[in-house]
């Protein structure tokens, strides 16, 4: 399957810092309003369909839980190609109201993933029975393992450090829960396993921001939107 990114550049101030489901649950409730017809390939049973892969948004954080947007910020998804048109035609210029920020979206445009030997996600999710932070790790790094292999790629799989040496773990709240996972690095990926793991994401919270992969010369994604 070919995948394709949509982009939009955007007009808006701020954003939380912890948005992903809340940039969801808008962009559901914008689809929701759409006429029947309209809904009919970009939502399943009234939901996102599942491979559509939808990336945080950029911005300069603050230390109150609020990013700044600036001009290199995009809106960013990836869905298989024969839908991305029509992403690109019902979200031109519309308003997504995210916990009270509002964001428009303009100018957008298509663009193709770019094969990488080595890509990192910022947050990658799985459920996990239990968490704790001693056999965490283990368990975290056996089921990427088995995603990648349901994937049909094989390559090597690490949880990165933050800035401070240790284990990249980070969360995202969802329904008021922390939901934690790590930071990822994948390597030694042929350009199809690239193209086919950018596109098909990994984990699970793949529309709230979770699984998404870029090459590593994207300078600057992670850390700025971190707060």
């Amino acid at each position: 399957m070919n995948f394709l990114e949509v982009q939009f550049s955007l007009r808006g101030q701020t954003l939380p810092a912890d948005h992903g489901y809340a940039l969801y649950s808008a962009l559901k409730k914008f689809l929701q309003s759409l006429e029947q017809e309209q809904q009919a390939k970009l939502l399943i049973e009234r939901n996102l369909p599942p491979d559509l892969l939808i990336c945080s948004i950029a911005g300069i954080p603050n230390q109150n839980g609020i990013i700044y947007l600036n001009k290199n910020g995009r809106f960013r998804l990836r869905c298989p190609a024969e839908n991305a048109a029509q992403w690109y035609r019902i979200l031109q210029n519309q308003v997504l109201d995210i916990r009270g920020h509002l964001i428009r979206l303009i100018q957008p445009r298509l663009t193709l993933p770019q094969a990488s030997a080595t890509l990192k996600a910022r947050l990658v999710t799985f459920r996990l029975d239990t968490w704790n932070s001693q056999d965490a790790p283990l368990h975290f790094l056996q089921s990427c393992q088995k995603g990648l292999a349901k994937l049909d790629i094989n390559a090597q799989v690490s949880i990165d450090s933050n800035d401070e040496g240790n284990l990249a773990q980070r969360a995202i709240k969802i329904h008021g829960k922390n939901v934690l996972g790590y930071g990822v690095t994948v390597e030694g990926l042929n350009p199809e396993n690239s193209l086919k793991l950018q596109g098909m994401g990994l984990g699970g919270r793949k529309h709230f921001g979770c699984g998404w992969f870029y090459p590593v010369q994207e300078v600057g994604h992670e850390n700025s939107i971190r707060a």
